[in-house]
């Protein structure tokens, strides 16, 4: 007796799963494009120059895209938060407190740092003597982006310890102290690093978060 062929429609993604996917991605394309432009860009040196500086010169457009890109992923990040997490500690702090990060990836993306110690290539070596209006602004965005970051990590350490998920409370906890810590003069541009591999890699997992993604 034959048997009837059962076909079953591939699964469509919902607008929260959407705008998940984007908010995992963020980080993931942050980093390959800095790391390109790290290993391409002439005079760069990670030890003296943050990596906000690849905004500057000739091909600064791509660093510049780049921040714009994953602040706004960041943004589809904080929606998607938003429509998932509907109960429990955070839910309305954490889509706030991303949105703010996103926001402030845009903004120092706009606002590029001035050149200098160096680079680009042809530019002085040694610290800008006067900031520019731009460059105080980039900084602030940056500034105010982490730190609401790292409150996103509390709050979320807060709900995990609340729900007795230890190892997910300590390791927001910990985010959250790398983050907040203060800036050494001789390794900043190492230190900046750091915190954007910390901030992205938090962005993804949650972005991956399986409790997020049953919601959506």
């Amino acid at each position: 007796m034959a048997t009837a062929a059962v076909h079953t429609a591939p699964a469509v993604p919902t607008p929260s799963g959407r705008l998940l996917f984007a908010g995992a991605l963020a980080g993931p394309v942050f980093f390959a494009s800095a790391i390109a432009q790290m290993l391409t860009r002439e005079g760069f040196d990670i030890t003296r120059h943050p990596i906000s500086q690849l905004a500057t010169g000739d091909l600064g457009w791509i660093q510049i895209a780049t921040f714009v890109l994953a602040g706004l992923g960041s943004l589809a990040l904080a929606a998607g938060v938003r429509r998932t997490l509907t109960e429990g500690i955070g839910r309305r702090a954490l889509p706030v407190l991303i949105a703010i990060f996103g926001a402030g990836m845009i903004a120092a993306g706009v606002f590029t740092m001035d050149p200098e110690n160096g680079f680009p290539a042809g530019t002085p070596d040694g610290p800008v003597a006067e900031m520019s209006w731009h460059g105080i602004t980039h900084s602030a965005a940056a500034a105010v982006s982490f730190t609401a970051l790292a409150i996103a990590a509390i709050v979320l350490a807060v709900r995990c310890a609340r729900r007795r998920a230890v190892p997910a409370a300590v390791g927001n906890g910990v985010a959250a102290l790398v983050l907040l810590l203060p800036m050494s003069p001789d390794h900043m541009s190492i230190q900046i690093a750091v915190n954007g591999l910390v901030a992205f890699t938090w962005t993804t997992v949650l972005a991956l978060s399986p409790a997020l993604r049953r919601s959506a």
